[in-house]
């Protein structure tokens, strides 16, 4: 009974996603043109974000390690375990934001019109794209515009999820552009729904996320991206707890603490 029940939500899920979107697409489209409005435009992804989550019955619980002081500009790097992961982030953050992620999302349709505008797709297998894209990601952050990133790129086939290995760019971003990290640990997503939810269903309820302090970079230089990364990497795995920490490989090496450089 319970996994019709998550079938028959998931089902609702999209049918809300679909109308919602429907409805909001002639806003979309405006903001869209020429020049591009990022503001108008991440406006009305806020208001996708917040209507279908709760119209589903999902909710988000933000807990803050200290409060984040919106003037500054962050690469905003969180785990990747679920399609609500992108709600999760635009909820958190203010209008000035853009997302940097794979290119098959100008395939989906409610992504197609962020990724062909103001949002970076990469092909992560073609270094000339991670290249351009990164390139771009630069030119947002000098502009003050916060740059999205989830760096494990994928959402793993384990279930429970597993925190993949961190990709090394963002790092290297940040610490070339002097931009502190912001880390996200999303922990319950995934049980309310897991990758696109086809697999398993959805159902509703409350995904507590934690906002950790952010990072700087300022003392860093390029040859402490690695460190950077695994320093992010072991925040976020610290925070996941069980039975999330029980499913994470055993792996990882202890790391130098950076916060006596923050």
């Amino acid at each position: 009974m319970r996994e019709y029940l998550r079938k028959a939500h998931h089902i609702y899920y999209k049918i809300v996603i679909g109308l919602v979107f429907l409805f909001l697409f002639p806003f979309v489209y405006i903001y869209s043109r020429k020049p591009v409005n990022l503001t108008g435009m991440n406006r009305m992804r806020r208001i996708l974000s917040q209507l279908t989550s709760n119209l589903s019955g999902i909710f988000f619980r933000y807990k803050f390690e200290k409060p984040i002081d919106w003037s500054r500009t962050y690469i905003i790097c969180a785990n990747h375990t679920s399609n609500l992961d992108i709600s999760t982030i635009i909820l958190l953050a203010k209008r000035r934001f853009v997302f940097l992620g794979k290119d098959e999302l100008l395939d989906n349709l409610v992504t197609k019109m962020y990724f062909k505008t103001i949002d970076i797709p990469i092909n992560r297998s073609s270094k000339i794209s991670s290249y351009r894209g990164f390139k771009r990601a630069e030119e947002y952050l000098r502009k003050g515009i916060h740059v999205i990133i989830f760096p494990e790129g994928l959402i793993g086939n384990d279930y429970p999820p597993l925190l993949h290995p961190f990709k090394a760019g963002p790092f290297r971003l940040a610490i070339e552009q002097n931009i502190p990290i912001l880390p996200v640990t999303i922990t319950d997503n995934w049980k309310l729904l897991w990758d696109d939810g086809a697999r398993f269903g959805t159902k509703p309820g409350t995904s507590s996320v934690y906002v950790h302090e952010p990072v700087e970079t300022s003392a860093l230089n390029i040859t402490d991206a690695d460190t950077l990364k695994d320093h992010v990497y072991a925040l976020m795995k610290n925070k996941l707890g069980e039975p999330f920490q029980s499913a994470i490989r055993n792996d990882e090496q202890i790391v130098p603490d950076l916060t006596s450089s923050t």
